[in-house]
């Protein structure tokens, strides 16, 4: 796909030096190019890891790499190495954030941490998504999806019932805190703009998952005088789940005390509403399992298209229970084209999600295809003012 016209997002004139690989950090920078940034993308010589993980039809191009790493540059610099350091040391005034998810204690002996970068650009954010809190006891250590998943509740309230414990099929962890960091930089800039300062951002895995975990679940430690259990027992104790009709399955969601009498009325159920006096919310909840299990031992008797047919005439929310192949051919989706397919310079026909977010001044779009391994090193180096026998031998070197 060739380079559509520059980014005139709403981030149109930023620049983000990229230190980050696999989802979390990418995810966080793709965001920000998706506006506009120009984010420069800092890969070691053997690539971001992310770029074997995935359906792979072109080397160091996976599906994963592709969807996380659009509108970005790509440059290869051995950070171990001297010549490297001191190529990013030139790129580090022309760029107004920095974004890393290495441990503290590795990026620092890189030195490149906070106090090294701001005494080049002191007006730089700086961004570190870590695993843990750097004022804590697990400050240092290694920290994945999965760990997370495991540490912040998610997996102990999935499991709450007796259920096996397991880890949600999604990496959410990763990309919940990946929305935190672009929220956290997007704030930061905001105080640059207002106030002319940068600062030192940090967005931890395991605190930034227990929030967003918590936020339903506090429950009873909400209130320490008088002290309860934790969790919000209406998801906890079970009631809404996946529907059997007569040909497949469904997500059918009677919730407010009009969408319950309209159901029961469709069904010839009215004796239910009596018993459960709907249209008492504390009822409702009360007897939300008892609610539930009826409309589950009834949706059998339809197939999913009456079901949906009924929901749509009388305004109850429904879906279809749609697999991740269907997801292309989702009604909805389709037309508002999320989906898009063009031509990778390196990797063909390819299907891309195109940016969610939509601004009626500043568009988004997708500008730029995801890089090949280092495919922008001389471009970017150009710009600091490096000659070029100077970026030649640092490709040279990067490719030993």
């Amino acid at each position: 796909m060739p380079d559509a016209p520059a980014a005139a997002g709403p981030l149109h004139g930023v620049r983000v030096l990229d230190l980050s690989s696999v989802v979390l950090g990418p995810m966080a920078t793709q965001l920000l190019a998706d506006m506009g940034a120009d984010v420069i993308k800092v890969e070691a010589p053997e690539g971001d890891l992310m770029r074997a993980n995935g359906v792979v039809h072109h080397a160091g191009m996976s599906s994963i790499f592709l969807a996380l790493n659009r509108n970005k540059r790509s440059i290869v610099l051995d950070l171990k190495s001297a010549a490297g350091r001191e190529a990013l040391a030139r790129l580090i005034p022309t760029a107004d954030v920095l974004i890393h998810n290495m441990r503290v204690g590795a990026i620092e002996r890189l030195g490149l941490g906070y106090a090294a970068v701001a005494a080049l650009k002191p007006d730089i954010v700086y961004c570190a998504a870590t695993g843990f809190g750097q004022d804590g006891p697990h400050r240092d250590k290694p920290a994945f999806d999965d760990i997370i998943q495991a540490a912040c509740g998610f997996v102990g309230a999935a499991s709450g019932d007796g259920a096996a414990p397991d880890y949600m099929p999604s990496l959410i962890a990763d990309k919940t805190t990946g929305l935190a960091v672009a929220n956290a930089v997007l704030a930061a800039l905001f105080h640059r703009e207002r106030h002319g300062t940068g600062q030192y951002v940090e967005v931890p895995m395991l605190e930034t998952m227990t929030a967003f975990v918590l936020t339903e679940h506090m429950g009873g430690m909400t209130f320490p005088a008088n002290p309860g259990k934790a969790g919000y027992a209406r998801l906890l104790g079970g009631g809404r789940k996946p529907v059997r009709t007569a040909d497949g399955w469904m997500s059918l969601l009677p919730y407010t005390e009009k969408h319950w009498h309209a159901f029961f009325a469709e069904v010839g159920r009215n004796d239910l509403a009596s018993r459960y006096d709907i249209a008492s919310r504390r009822a409702r909840n009360a007897h939300i399992q008892a609610l539930y299990g009826h409309l589950r031992e009834l949706a059998p008797e339809r197939t999913t298209a009456q079901w949906m047919a009924m929901c749509e005439r009388v305004d109850i929310p429904a879906t279809p229970i749609y697999g991740l192949d269907e997801l292309p051919a989702h009604p909805h989706l389709r037309e508002v084209g999320l989906f898009q397919e063009s031509t990778h310079p390196v990797v063909g026909p390819i299907r891309q999600i195109r940016p969610t977010a939509r601004f009626s001044a500043t568009p988004t779009a997708i500008h730029r295809p995801a890089p090949a391994l280092g495919e922008h090193t001389a471009e970017v180096l150009g710009e600091t003012g490096m000659d070029v026998a100077e970026i030649a031998a640092m490709i040279a070197g990067n490719a030993r």
